[in-house]
């Protein structure tokens, strides 16, 4: 078996050591197991337990961005972004890799490795956001209100809290509600649409 192969086993073992056990139940002997490896491989390639799972973390959110990117690109209005968030988000929880989110991103309370990961992971979540935000403010009453870098972060940490949400078994409906809120706003006509965005801009004036 070549290295890069050994160390695709072991990043995959790692996320479906914590889908199926838990960080609690996640260690080299686990994960070693689930991969079907020699426990030792994961210091010889990741030096620690928490290396591995931080390039984990970064890896897998690749992959499943990547499995996002054309849903995003397709979208035309911030309706149907947030349209597009929620079905993310049922899909991601039906998957489990919000399950794994939220176990990496408690672990990253004490593990400096973890929280590098798990940021870099995020990160990867609120650039694909922003580019969708870039394209889609401009025809949105919202125009000129939301920056699109901090909307796309605070974004992805509505979607970690989400995460953690999940974890406890509590599945609050906020991005629904948003989403119908937005849709109002998009379904009126230019008149209103006008209308809004000036009393929209003169709130955001006030001290």
């Amino acid at each position: 078996m070549s290295a890069a192969d050994t160390r695709r086993k072991l990043l995959d073992g790692a996320i479906d050591t914590v889908r199926a056990e838990g960080l609690g139940g996640t260690s080299a002997r686990s994960i070693a197991r689930t991969a079907g490896v020699n426990q030792a491989l994961i210091f010889y390639h990741f030096d620690t337990v928490d290396a591995l799972l931080a390039e984990a973390a970064r890896r897998t959110t690749e992959q499943r961005v990547g499995r996002y990117r054309a849903r995003f690109a397709a979208v035309t209005t911030l309706g149907e972004l947030l349209a597009a968030g929620r079905a993310l988000w049922a899909e991601e929880e039906a998957h489990g890799a919000a399950m794994v989110l939220a176990q990496l991103l408690a672990g990253a309370q004490t593990s400096p490795a973890l929280a590098e990961g798990t940021a870099a992971a995020l990160g990867l979540w609120a650039t694909e956001v922003e580019t969708a935000l870039r394209r889609v403010l401009p025809q949105s009453p919202l125009a000129g209100l939301l920056d699109p870098v901090a909307t796309a972060q605070t974004v992805t940490a509505a979607f970690a809290g989400l995460s953690l949400f999940g974890a406890i078994g509590a599945t609050p409906d906020a991005l629904g509600q948003l989403e119908a809120l937005v849709a109002l706003v998009d379904d009126l006509g230019p008149v209103e649409r006008r209308l809004v965005a000036r009393r929209l801009a003169r709130r955001a004036e006030r001290p």
